[in-house]
């Protein structure tokens, strides 16, 4: 049976730590941010841990 491919989108917008959660750059910093205070951005400048229920399949798509 052949590897699996990892899926192109998917390595580009998820990382795995070492304990092996999921983690994603959180939404709301590619634009309007000029509206946006400082203390808003920073916050969401931070990397998210993503949900269980959706890192099942991000690990899969990423042949983990």
């Amino acid at each position: 049976m052949p590897k699996q491919k990892t899926h192109s989108g998917t390595k580009k917008r998820f990382k795995i730590t070492g304990s092996g959660k999921v983690m994603k750059q959180q939404a709301g910093m590619r634009h309007n941010l000029e509206v946006k205070s400082s203390k808003r951005k920073r916050s969401l400048n931070q990397d998210q841990v993503v949900a269980p229920q959706d890192a099942k399949t991000i690990k899969k798509l990423l042949g983990k």
